[in-house]
């Protein structure tokens, strides 16, 4: 779906360096100079308006965040939530997921959050989804030795689709639930989606993924 355009979101990313990273290529293999103590790195592709990353930054001082969002108008929401959270350990990026090789290196990161991704149903829109193998040379690309991918959605066909292409790619599974609210998993941070569709009665889907 096309999102609107917010007025001045360009500009206002640019006016927040200290939560807004303008030039990432200067970070990569170094990203722990982006933050005031050195700590491992999670990042969360697709992070909306921001309130799961922005929740987990607050709940784990002791973990960085960067937040990475395509959408200027989208980010430019998470923005305004940081500012008001004004978290030391989260960042936000305004970049393509098919070019993080161009800002991390090996190592740079410890785990990937994917909630509710763009489920690209039509089979000739496969290679968009966040879950295909090309993203996933991505991610190997840029984990740690055994780095993880957090996967949620309410997507039934999506979630398959990526245990699927999970499967194939030889990651190894460590946690998988089929109806994640009515589960006994622990500190679960929404999304706006999530909140969204749970409320309608959606069945949440959650697995947890490991490199080998």
């Amino acid at each position: 779906m096309r999102q609107r355009n917010k007025p001045g979101a360009k500009d206002k990313l640019q006016q927040y360096p200290q939560y807004v990273i303008q030039s990432q290529e200067t970070y990569k293999g170094k990203w722990q100079e982006a933050f005031p103590v050195a700590q491992p790195l999670h990042i969360e592709i697709g992070t909306g308006k921001g309130r799961f990353i922005t929740q987990m930054a607050k709940m784990n001082p002791h973990i960085n965040y960067i937040g990475i969002e395509l959408s200027i108008s989208v980010i430019a929401t998470a923005l305004d939530r940081l500012i008001e959270a004004d978290l030391p350990n989260v960042k936000l990026m305004n970049v393509n997921a098919m070019d993080l090789r161009s800002y991390f290196e090996k190592g740079d990161v410890d785990r990937i959050y994917l909630n509710f991704s763009d489920p690209w149903p039509k089979k000739r829109h496969e290679k968009r989804r966040l879950t295909y193998k090309t993203f996933l040379d991505v991610y190997k690309d840029i984990l740690i030795e055994q780095g993880e991918i957090h996967f949620k959605t309410d997507n039934q066909g999506l979630f398959e689709y990526s245990l699927k292409s999970f499967s194939e790619y030889g990651l190894q599974l460590i946690f998988v639930s089929l109806d994640l609210h009515n589960s006994d998993f622990e500190e679960n941070i929404m999304t706006e989606y999530e909140e969204k569709f749970s409320s309608k009665g959606n069945r949440i889907y959650r697995c947890e993924v490991r490199y080998k």
